[in-house]
């Protein structure tokens, strides 16, 4: 078994550039100190609420990422946490990681808060001394008329551009635009060809989800091989929907890093409120989710909740079991651990358990051809006529039951949709209809190729019916 950092692993692409086209995009880094209103402004700029905004100051720790669309032109904008000029522990690790975003930054937004320019402020205006060709100072919270005489003060620190400007309500957010936009060489990113958007329909999604300090983090900054999300054994420590790119085998892969999701009890600050809330949009977005469990732990009440989400949503699922690296490894070991796994929740048998080690990179590769088979089981049509054959034989081999006096018959088949899969059978009679005979039709359904896969399948007794 490989680790995706070795050879035969995953090309790293670089949390820095994303991948459209096979090329690259300008990166822009929003800097600040905490509670400026820098994922304000993000959200406001890349026209999604992607950011977690709350007046709770250093709610941003790892940056986030989104794509920046002005007048015709894309880049990927970077809010990054706030930077503290004594900082220790998370904190500490937040501002160094906001420094390095914007050390590869093509340019930086500086943004300050029009009440007052303070130590933190001054330090980090200092540290961007170097980069100052590539620094536009905004000044926020310019909410109306009566704060612009506040401007002039920030126009003395040495910046060629300043702009006032209000991320709560757009004021000024497109000159601000225009000035990003206009420096930046764009024929240094472009490529021959139209780069369009076919590339990020051929990536498979990949959402990593799970309780608290399963190891998510640290399994996607293994597969990235660079520190996108910050580790730390604080449970909660990310907030924000973090994501990566990277090539394994010639396909393109998109990571989702989530914050851990309890339960709902457990939650008590509404920050982590709209983290759970995100992460739980993540499977939305998702082709494929990957579980995480602590081996040693084993399947919890929330991860139950979780996995009953992915399913319903009809994305494709992969039972993670992390730090395998300090269990028995031997498939004695992890048959007994699949078997446990499947007798506490029956409802994802069809579900790959797959045991890895996030922190040595072990079986990584593994997961990524899984998770490459389950997303083209997902995308996979059986045509109706070939269908029907395969029915015909099924009941012939086992006929369905009767009720009473009356038998119970099948029609017809046909699959309706894919990514989520959904399957329509039409009978004589719906009410009362045997749940085993239905086990029995998906069962041998599992057999056309779908066998990793969540598959819905409704019945209905004439083609009209709703």
């Amino acid at each position: 078994m490989t680790s995706p950092s070795t050879s035969g692993g995953p090309d790293k692409t670089g949390s820095g550039e994303h991948r459209r086209g096979g090329g690259q995009l300008p990166l822009v880094a929003i800097v600040g100190r905490p509670n400026v209103g820098k994922s304000t402004l993000f959200n406001r700029l890349v026209r999604r609420r992607k950011a977690i905004t709350d007046p709770t100051p250093g709610v941003t720790r790892d940056p986030v990422k989104g794509l920046w669309e002005h007048g015709g032109r894309t880049v990927l904008l970077l809010d990054t946490g706030g930077i503290r000029a004594q900082a220790a522990g998370i904190d500490a690790l937040v501002s160094q990681r906001s420094r390095e975003a914007f050390t590869r930054a093509q340019i930086i937004i500086l943004l300050l808060d029009v009440r007052e320019i303070t130590p933190e402020d001054e330090e980090l205006i200092a540290c961007l001394r170097p980069y100052a060709p590539r620094v536009i100072a905004a000044v926020n919270k310019v909410d109306t008329e009566n704060h612009e005489d506040a401007v002039g003060e920030f126009r003395t620190l040495g910046f060629r551009q300043v702009f006032a400007v209000s991320a709560a309500h757009g004021r000024s957010c497109d000159e601000l635009a225009d000035a990003v936009f206009s420096g930046i060489d764009f024929s240094l990113y472009e490529e021959e060809g139209e780069p369009g958007r076919e590339a990020a329909r051929e990536e498979i999604t990949l959402a990593i989800l799970g309780k608290p300090n399963t190891g998510k983090s640290t399994l996607v900054n293994r597969l990235l091989g660079e520190e996108l999300s910050i580790v730390s054994e604080v449970p909660g420590t990310t907030r924000d929907i973090l994501e990566g790119g990277i090539t394994f085998r010639g396909k393109n892969f998109r990571l989702l890093d989530t914050a851990g999701i309890r339960r709902k009890s457990h939650v008590t600050e509404s920050v982590e409120y709209y983290s759970v809330n995100r992460a739980i949009a993540a499977i939305e977005d998702a082709d494929v989710a990957l579980l995480l469990i602590d081996a040693a732990e084993g399947l919890a009440e929330q991860d139950k909740k979780i996995a009953a989400q992915i399913v319903k949503k009809g994305r494709g699922i992969i039972l993670g079991l992390n730090k395998w690296d300090l269990m028995p490894r031997n498939k004695k070991a992890l048959a007994a651990a699949a078997e446990k796994l499947r007798f506490q929740f029956p409802v994802l048998d069809f579900a790959p358990v797959m045991a890895v080690s996030a922190r040595t990179g072990w079986n990584l590769d593994e997961l990524l051809v899984k998770a490459r088979e389950i997303d083209a089981q997902l995308q996979r049509r059986i045509e109706t006529a070939a269908l029907n054959r395969a029915l015909e034989a099924w009941v012939s081999e086992n006929p369905p039951p009767r009720d009473g006096r009356r038998q119970y018959k099948i029609r017809f088949i046909t699959q309706v949709s894919i990514k989520p899969i959904r399957f329509i059978l039409f009978v004589n009679k719906k009410d009362g209809f045997p749940l085993s005979y239905l086990g029995y039709v998906k069962n041998k359904i599992r057999g056309l190729g779908f066998q990793d896969v969540p598959f819905a399948m409704d019945l209905r007794t004439r083609e009209t019916d709703p």
